[in-house]
């Protein structure tokens, strides 16, 4: 069936790509001009597929078809016309054209909510249900027949973006599919839409968006998410329009306490309390506004709504005003070129340096008995009004912000007692997820839950992203010097280390890995990585470079190493701790802030660093945590365009998705540690109880969930079956069991569907001719152990020669006694490249062999050897950049090129 697209936006290009999948001919796209120089995402598309793409300002004019637009369509004979999410009047030339006529997405239950502004509706009325609407197109509007509908709950708190995102867009690309699939068969309905119940209502416009107050807090709520991104809600308070975003009507444990704000028309005045911005219903019930967007366009905290008023400035006392002035003569001693300080007066401005930041902060400390100062606060407040208010305001002792709270779960486990976070961490505060949304984490061990831990739902990762953000241009992060955020960093590595058997043990409660390999390596390497990139903090410099001069005039050009901005990182469930330090600590010795997606399945060691984050005095916001699903936080990151930077680790299918979106959203820097199939070529001149120690290393370290695990062992013939044989031998040794007990060295799998999988892998390793040396089934205990297994006599051509289990799985294929370049071309014929391993004694053929590996890491006589201080990253699809080392930091820095004339 021949069809002609005609749509926009990624829901347009997901449904094309999706038909094309399905082998249905898509013979033309028809979407809307660029704008701003940027393509549609559905023309890009089909430009790279080389289908047809037409990019047509209007269909018609004066309410009459263009003849030479529908020529065009008429010209590419579509049998059938589909119009995901078409924002354009299409002429019914155009729409009666094709055999099977068009079809037509609606993001409402049609009838209801006919019109452009059909989400928005939904959560304006408060419908209980929603859902969209597959319907034949006819010269209505949204009324012609339906072909296909389905529904979802709308949930209290939901706003436009977290319905769409949650199931208006992944639901409606596959019932746009299904639509298709049931036309190409014969079997579509036809069903006249009924009258009763239809609704239509015309687009929200901002002057038309003013709250009207005299209604239940309910329904208030209703019209600010309803409203949520565009145009947005508004009301007139302290002379000014103001905007509501992020409307919650969950205010359980919520106490009006704090600064009130008169709004004109509401029932009562709003409180700006520190969780956001408190209103009213005339039913006296409450909802919570967490952002207020001002008349000049900025957005701001609701909680932050009366800072830096003039209202919010202490009225200081007799006293009070007496040690003003004796800090104002430490200001004029210390700045002697000023002739008289005034409020406004600047520190730094008038010619301090860093020597009499430490002078002042000394000389109050003394003037005002020990009070707490430190350099910072200096950086903070830096005019004499500011640092006075700041001044006092620890002499009050109103500075002091509240302790973090924190909902431990505790369990006493390994001898210990385990005090788990389970919530969001969020701008230096654990927090419930948006709906208070939860999931439970899995003890593999075992099959038991752990804990109920927050699932961060999109309009989370907008907070954190928006926490990470202030913290980057506004927070104490890009004001501290380079050594002082060194400093920082080794404390964390301090407390990471003092905490290490209570982080180790989490890793083998949550992850199941072994505790000893979680305590030297989970989280020995952890500590090591963040001194490593301690170390690195005051050594980012850029060069000078010669250039051609401006004659007579000279040049000077230098460069400068900046950090990017905001980084989102999403890690994998194998090393749960190692692999968020890997980047993380890279990422912030650059300067950078950091939002992090630790796997939905391993969270509690993430969440247990956050903690750690505090005590170490890392400024609020820097580091953010949201435990959640990657479909929704990996691709919010992904797609957001306040983040800079994507680190990833683990598929290459996923890798390659988050690239594309990053690719559309903002052209973000990515890097990425994707899929691996190493190879390790073990030759007959090797040490062959070395090469059988370290090849069991090679697949079974870690239970086999190993990026660079040895996905294949190329076996020199004349020493096959003496090294299988040894290698059965110690197998037979390998103690499975519980990880926390000290002896066991192999423990369960991560969790039950990857399991499923190791076992469906060793089934069509032996369906296709593979012989099952040992291993290969689920061991018959509670939890998720799986045999370490052996295959040899495997082939090239077979699917465990070329995909990668990521589990226990040893799979040994033979060579010939001296062909090293026919073994080299196997050992090449994959997509991965991520590390591979040669065992021999002849130093010559180890370095042939290394130069001719197309890896990113090449291990000769060892394996597993990682350092801190090596760069860590693959070739081909195995992926890009780089981990650990100094090549590290150059992932999270940009370069600034900087030219004088003199």
């Amino acid at each position: 069936m021949k069809i002609a697209v005609i749509g926009q936006s990624l829901f347009g290009q997901e449904v094309y790509c999706h038909l094309r999948k399905e082998g249905y001919e898509v013979v033309g796209v028809f979407t809307v001009p660029d704008k701003n120089g940027k393509a549609d995402p559905l023309g890009l598309e089909a430009e790279k597929d080389g289908v047809p793409v037409f990019k047509f300002p209007r269909w018609r004019e004066k309410g009459q078809a263009l003849p030479d637009v529908v020529a065009k369509y008429q010209a590419l004979g579509a049998e059938l016309n589909v119009l995901p999410f078409c924002s354009q009047f299409i002429p019914m030339e155009v729409i009666n054209a094709p055999r099977h006529g068009s079809i037509i997405y609606h993001p409402s239950l049609l009838p209801r909510h006919r019109g452009a502004s059909a989400i928005n509706w939904t959560l304006i009325h408060g419908d209980k249900k929603g859902g969209f609407t597959v319907f034949w197109a006819d010269d209505g509007l949204d009324t012609g027949d339906l072909l296909l509908q389905r529904e979802c709950e709308i949930l209290p708190d939901d706003t436009v973006s977290t319905l769409y995102n949650r199931f208006l867009f992944p639901e409606g690309i596959k019932g746009m599919v299904q639509a298709v699939r049931l036309i190409a068969e014969g079997r579509a309905p036809r069903v006249p839409q009924p009258e009763e119940g239809a609704t239509y209502e015309g687009i929200q416009k901002k002057e038309t968006a003013k709250i009207n107050w005299e209604q239940p807090a309910e329904a208030i709520h209703n019209w600010i998410r309803g409203n949520d991104k565009v145009p947005g809600a508004w009301t007139e308070a302290c002379g000014q329009k103001l905007t509501f975003f992020n409307s919650m009507l969950n205010t359980a444990g919520l106490v009006p306490e704090g600064e009130a704000l008169p709004i004109p028309g509401a029932h009562r005045p709003g409180v700006v309390t520190k969780a956001g911005l408190i209103l009213f219903g005339n039913d006296d019930r409450m909802l919570l506004v967490k952002n207020i967007q001002l008349e000049d366009g900025k957005m701001i905290p609701a909680s932050h709504f009366f800072r830096g008023e003039d209202s919010s400035a202490l009225e200081l006392t007799e006293a009070e005003l007496v040690t003003m002035e004796a800090v104002r003569s430490a200001w004029k001693r210390i700045l002697p070129n000023v002739l008289e300080v005034e409020d406004s007066t600047d520190f730094f401005k008038s010619g301090a340096a860093s020597v009499d930041v430490v002078r002042l902060v000394e000389e109050v400390k003394e003037l005002c008995d020990g009070v707490e100062l430190e350099n910072e606060d200096v950086y903070m407040a830096t005019t004499f009004k500011d640092f006075i208010q700041l001044l006092v305001r620890k002499l009050r002792g109103d500075d002091k912000e509240s302790e973090c709270i924190i909902d431990y779960v505790e369990m006493t486990v390994n001898k210990l007692t385990l005090r788990m976070p389970h919530q969001l961490f969020i701008g230096g505060t654990f927090v419930d997820a948006e709906g208070a949304k939860t999931y439970e984490t899995i003890n593999p061990t075992d099959g038991s839950v752990i804990c109920q831990v927050s699932l961060a739902q999109v309009s989370d990762v907008d907070k954190a992203v928006a926490a990470a953000k202030d913290a980057f241009e506004n927070g104490l992060w890009g004001k501290i010097s380079a050594r002082d955020r060194g400093r920082l960093l080794y404390r964390l590595a301090d407390l990471m280390e003092q905490h290490q058997e209570e982080l180790a043990t989490i890793e083998a409660l949550d992850a199941g890995a072994v505790y000893t390999l979680a305590l030297k390596t989970h989280v020995g390497m952890s500590i090591q990585t963040f001194r490593y990139f301690a170390g690195w903090c005051d050594k980012i410099q850029g060069s000078t470079i010669p250039i051609n001069q401006a004659r007579p005039n000279r040049n000077l050009t230098l460069t400068r190493k900046e950090p990017i901005g905001v980084c989102g990182i999403v890690i994998p469930w194998n090393y749960p701790l190692m692999m968020l330090s890997w980047k993380t600590a890279a990422c912030l010795a650059a300067g950078n802030t950091v939002v992090i997606k630790p796997a939905q399945v391993t969270p509690l060691t993430a969440l247990k660093f956050a903690e750690l984050t505090l005590k170490a005095g890392i400024p609020k916001g820097v580091i953010n945590i949201l435990p959640g699903s990657g479909s929704l936080v990996g691709q919010r990151l992904s797609d957001h365009p306040d983040v800079r930077k994507i680190g990833f680790t683990g598929s290459t299918e996923v890798g390659k998705h988050i690239m594309k979106s990053c690719a559309l959203s903002n052209v973000k820097k990515v890097s990425l540690e994707l899929g691996g199939k190493s190879p390790l070529i073990i030759f007959a001149d090797c040490d062959l109880s070395k090469a059988v120690q370290m090849g069991m290393s090679s697949v079974f370290f870690n239970k086999g969930e190993n990026c660079i695990a040895a996905g294949r062992l190329f076996i020199e013939d004349s020493i096959h079956d003496q090294f299988v044989q040894k290698v059965v031998e110690e197998v037979k040794k390998m103690k499975i069991g519980n990880p926390l007990d000290r002896d066991t060295n192999h423990g369960p799998q991560n969790h039950q569907a990857h399991l499923r999988k190791l076992i469906e892998y060793c089934q069509r390793g032996v369906k296709e001719g593979a012989t099952l040396v040992c291993g290969g089934n689920q061991v018959p205990r509670p939890g998720f152990f799986f045999e370490p297994t052996v295959f040899t006599d495997v082939e090239d051509h077979m699917f465990i020669a070329k995909e990668e289990s990521f589990g226990p799985v040893m799979v040994i294929s033979r060579f010939a006694d001296g062909d090293m370049d026919t073994v080299l071309s196997r050992a090449n014929a994959t997509e991965f490249g991520l590390a591979s391993g040669v065992f021999t004694r002849d130093i010559g053929k180890a370095l042939y062999v290394s130069d001719k590996l197309e890896a990113g890491t090449v291990f000769i006589n060892t394996y597993n050897k990682t350092d801190v201080a090596a760069p860590f990253g693959g070739f081909k699809q195995s992926g890009f950049g780089k981990d650990l080392g100094e090549a590290a930091l150059n992932e999270y820095l940009r370069v600034k090129t900087v030219t004088f004339e003199y």
